[in-house]
């Protein structure tokens, strides 16, 4: 049995982090109700090419933006912005667990659909708003994006090469991480909020936000900052306290050196052949190679440009110092770890077997269980009404006339 099997989420967030958070729960075993709007549907929908494409190459018009966060949900159209529609969308959540939601503070309220008109209806609900800036502050009332939260939260300042440096300046992260890491801390939260339910019966309401998400995962860095009052600055691939710990050219393409201790360092210089480097007292320590940064780099970028990445690669296995090839994502899924972990999965689709990422954590008890492909639009609306609220063909029937479905 799935961990999260016999609770019942409804997710009415779009784009990434709040679908992201649905998806996670809907993996470990919850039934997520993803609430769209009638013949639109999340933002995502849209955001393509690329699309998902049929048996015969074209491309069908399902965006795999909104293929990779919306997996084991099924779609409901609902117009919230119709009395049946509000209607509905309370009656799904007294039957609900969690609510999950990213519309601008107060944005559901006019709905009746605020987190608090459904906790006076359901004392038990876990209600998980989602935000740029939060419920509270200056800025509460206005929207944030992934990549101006990158920018504002400090994440941006720290990515790339440095200034000076070809290509120097900062950098976004090639994927929208603060959106993945927000959904990632939303998830957290509601387990812990299930939990307290469970001791306590009472549901609450759980505040997540963009732009606290990006500041509180600098994590290290922040840290750096606040016992010391420097700026930490840009370092490109390498480490700002671990040296040598970045990536490196070789004579044909580069690899990624990651020694993390003095030991390792050892054993990369024996692999080398290039004792000297060991007992050279500038490099001896992880401090003193941090101290002497440009001069160890130096030394050990030198020494890899002597051989190719793939006689590296194997020769620095051998003597247990940890490094890896920097794939392209064609390359990724012919790693062949990757490939024995089964990252990459196929599901049968109304428009033909979509290909997938597999959720990447293993459960020895409580496997996931993939049960519901990327959903259409609307692909559940008449199944879930009928499931859930008691619908029949004919109220159903009545209320897509009325256009609230």
């Amino acid at each position: 049995m799935s961990a999260l099997k016999g609770i019942k989420v409804l997710d009415l967030s779009r784009v990434l982090a709040g679908p992201w958070a649905g998806q996670l729960l809907a993996d470990y075993g919850a039934d997520a109700i993803k609430v769209e709007q009638p013949g639109k549907g999340d933002d995502t929908r849209a955001w393509g090419p690329p699309y998902l494409r049929d048996s015969q190459g074209k491309d069908t018009g399902e965006a795999a933006y909104y293929l990779s966060a919306n997996r084991n949900k099924r779609s409901v159209t609902i117009n919230l912005a119709h009395v049946e529609g509000q209607r509905l969308v309370r009656e799904l959540a007294l039957q609900s667990d969690i609510v999950i939601e990213n519309f601008k503070v107060g944005g559901l309220k006019k709905y009746g659909l605020d987190a608090s008109s459904l906790l006076a209806l359901n004392p038990r609900l876990i209600y998980c708003s989602i935000t740029g800036f939060g419920q509270t502050g200056p800025l509460a009332s206005e929207p944030g994006y992934d990549a101006m939260i990158q920018a504002q939260g400090g994440l941006m300042s720290i990515t790339g090469h440095p200034d000076g440096e070809p290509g120097g300046g900062p950098m976004k992260v090639g994927i929208a991480v603060v959106d993945l890491m927000c959904g990632m801390y939303a998830v957290t939260a509601i387990l812990a909020a299930l939990q307290h339910r469970e001791r306590t019966g009472i549901g609450q309401h759980i505040d997540v936000a963009l732009l606290d998400t990006q500041v509180a995962w600098l994590s290290y860095l922040n840290m750096n900052h606040l016992t010391t009052g420097l700026v930490p600055p840009r370092f490109g691939t390498a480490h700002p306290s671990i040296v040598p710990y970045q990536a490196f050219r070789t004579t044909d393409g580069h690899l990624m050196l990651t020694v993390g201790n003095d030991g390792q360092f050892q054993r990369f210089c024996a692999c080398a052949s290039a004792p000297e480097l060991a007992l050279d007292p500038r490099f001896q320590r992880n401090a003193d190679r941090v101290r002497n940064r440009d001069q160890c780099i130096d030394a050990v970028q030198k020494i890899l440009l002597t051989r190719g990445t793939a006689e590296w690669l194997t020769a620095l296995r051998e003597f247990d110092v940890p490094a890896g090839p920097i794939n392209t994502i064609d390359k990724v899924f012919e790693d062949p770890q990757v490939m024995a972990r089964g990252m990459r999965m196929t599901m049968p689709h109304p428009l033909g077997d979509v290909p997938l990422l597999a959720n990447p954590v293993r459960f020895s008890a409580s496997p996931i269980e993939y049960r519901h492909a990327p959903p259409l639009l609307g692909q559940h609306t008449d199944e879930v009404l009928c499931e859930r609220l008691g619908l029949d063909e004919h109220a159903i029937a009545r209320l897509r006339a009325d256009g609230v479905v």
